[in-house]
């Protein structure tokens, strides 16, 4: 993809988060939001003291919640708005190194810095995927890790969310239609990552989940194996595999 193309695309994306969907992204910590980053923590293997970048961090939902499990987090966001209110958040307590860039084409001083990079729902939202996967390669040392929570394209229900929810837009979350398998390893290999783990969880919306008796019923629905390549979030596990260690 272009330069030109990918300007556009993340001019579209400034618009986006900045404007209409922000009030959805405000840092919380609910039984929901609390899953999304065990589950990243868990699929990851990441230990306390790794350094790890939250790319697309936005107001540090995520982030903060990473940094209070003793990770080193750092955050790579493209919206300079989404960069200052996480600093507003933030208010010197977790002291976020946060760096305004575009995933497309990281700077050269974050390359070989991180143990894992991490994203909550940024894949889809990306103008190239193959070209950000690249950068992600380049971010991680050898043998480092790559997480990325994602939503299921064969899930109905989130083309019901956009259809339905105010601020929401098509043309902002199509890419959730590349989040398949086939295109996901494709992209990893092309940038020299190996896809290591596709797993899938969740059952029910943030007001169901959030309740003690939604939980405990969304871990026996999961169980159920008929619907499990249809449950709403899919983890992503690539690992930038050590060329010492390779055969």
């Amino acid at each position: 993809m272009s330069d030109d193309l990918i300007r556009a695309h993340n001019a579209l994306q400034r618009e986006y988060f900045g404007q209409r969907i922000k009030k959805t992204m405000l840092p919380e910590r609910t039984p929901y939001v609390l899953r999304q980053v065990a589950e990243v923590v868990r699929v990851g293997g990441l230990l306390p003291g790794e350094r790890v970048l939250d790319v697309g961090c936005g107001m540090g939902r995520h982030a903060f919640l990473l940094a209070e499990q003793g990770l080193e987090v750092e955050g790579l966001e493209l919206s300079p708005f989404l960069v200052e209110k996480l600093r507003q958040f933030d208010g010197g307590r977790y002291r976020l190194s946060v760096y305004c860039a575009d995933l497309h084409q990281v700077p050269e001083f974050l390359h070989g810095r991180y143990d894992a990079v991490v994203g909550f729902f940024v894949l889809h939202h990306l103008a190239d995927l193959a070209r950000s996967l690249q950068s992600v390669a380049q971010l991680l040392r050898d043998g480092g890790r790559a997480v990325f929570l994602e939503p299921n394209p064969k899930n109905p229900l989130f083309y019901l969310q956009v259809l339905v929810t105010p601020g929401m837009r098509w043309v902002a979350e199509k890419g959730m239609l590349r989040m398949r398998r086939s295109v996901l390893e494709e992209a990893c290999q092309s940038a020299g990552l190996r896809l290591a783990a596709l797993s899938r969880y969740g059952f029910f919306p943030p007001f169901l989940a959030n309740k003690p008796w939604g939980q405990r019923l969304e871990r026996r629905l999961e169980s159920v194996k008929a619907w499990g390549a249809f449950l709403p979030f899919q983890l992503l596990l690539a690992v930038k595999d050590d060329p010492v260690q390779r055969p």
